[in-house]
């Protein structure tokens, strides 16, 4: 567990997040960068615990924090590892919480109370990811696609979509994930008042695809605009959160065309396994990398690593304008 004195510097700086701050773990590095107001960006470990197959889970991890070294910013990998929250992982966490043995939980903003009160380990989603970043003081967070609303009519929407709108973090990604309703996911940020920007592209991207069809309100053509833009959001207006979505690599991507049979394949699979709820998109992901192979493991690797350069690039830009603490 962390010290009480840096339970309490991490608690000074969060506010009213000072009761979870003080029980969550952040590592030395994290917790220095926070406190000389340098650029961190964190990352989520749901591609460790279930995104991605060993080994390719673990060596994404690493080559994630090593292009957010390589952009100048310190990464904070973010899961629960016995029972306790914690923000900066060790080398050794990354592997125990990735090895094919280990129990893949995963753990959204409604499930951290439970799996820290159990003891357990678990990889945070985007939204379990965005309230203990937020918590520890970090303002950027790069992940490869966040969740929305699934298709039907099932009303399965993502608890991404609202801690999105309540959060002041900014969550750099590729878009929602290619298996959702893309149309309905788009309808639903703008309700909730999230704002929504296209790293030089003016069409929401869909992760393993870079277009969509839907056009987006807002776009930037460098990561200093979006600094601007997350500045003005969060410090002068005091709003939630904001989704920079970054499309992924053009050599890595897998056209919506190709993907719609292979999703709908998924989904037929899924309906008549009776898989619904949370354990849905780690089984449709799955059903993807089955029929597509390497192709998409590598296309996954690619778009996370590209949002993970992306997010640092930003947060150095922000790092510069920052007020003295």
């Amino acid at each position: 567990m962390a010290s009480e004195s840096s339970r309490s510097e991490i608690g000074k700086r969060t506010g009213p997040d000072y009761i979870l701050a003080r029980v969550i773990e952040v590592s030395d590095e994290v917790r220095t960068a926070i406190a000389e107001r340098k650029p961190v960006v964190a990352l989520e470990s749901s591609i460790i615990a279930h995104g991605l197959p060993f080994p390719a889970n673990v060596e994404t991890a690493t080559a994630l924090e090593r292009s957010v070294r390589e952009g100048g910013a310190v990464p904070a990998t973010v899961a629960i590892i016995d029972g306790t929250p914690s923000v900066g992982l060790s080398a050794l966490q990354i592997e125990k919480l990735g090895a094919p043995e280990a129990a893949h939980r995963k753990a959204g903003i409604g499930d951290v109370a439970a799996l820290a009160a159990q003891g357990a380990s678990a990889g945070t989603t985007v939204s379990g990811t965005a309230l203990l970043a937020r918590c520890a003081g970090i303002r950027f967070f790069a992940t490869g696609g966040i969740g929305g609303v699934h298709r039907g009519n099932s009303g399965d929407v993502s608890s991404d979509l609202q801690t999105l709108a309540t959060t002041a973090i900014a969550v750099v990604s590729a878009g929602p994930k290619s298996i959702l309703d893309l149309p309905r996911t788009a309808e639903m940020l703008e309700t909730l008042g999230v704002l929504v920007v296209g790293f030089q592209t003016a069409e929401l991207p869909a992760f393993y695809s870079r277009r969509s069809g839907i056009a987006l309100e807002h776009s930037a053509a460098t990561a200093a605009e979006l600094a601007a833009m997350i500045r003005w959001r969060f410090d002068t207006l005091g709003q939630g959160g904001a989704l920079i979505v970054n499309p992924v690599p053009e050599a890595d991507e897998i056209s919506a065309e190709e993907l719609a049979p292979v999703i709908a394949d998924a989904e037929s699979s899924a309906l008549r396994a009776g898989i619904r709820g949370k354990a849905l998109t780690p089984y449709l992901l799955a059903a993807i990398r089955e029929s597509l192979g390497e192709r998409a493991v590598t296309c996954n690797r690619s778009l996370a690593i590209s949002n993970a350069r992306l997010a640092a690039k930003i947060a150095c830009c922000d790092a510069d304008f920052l007020p003295e603490p």
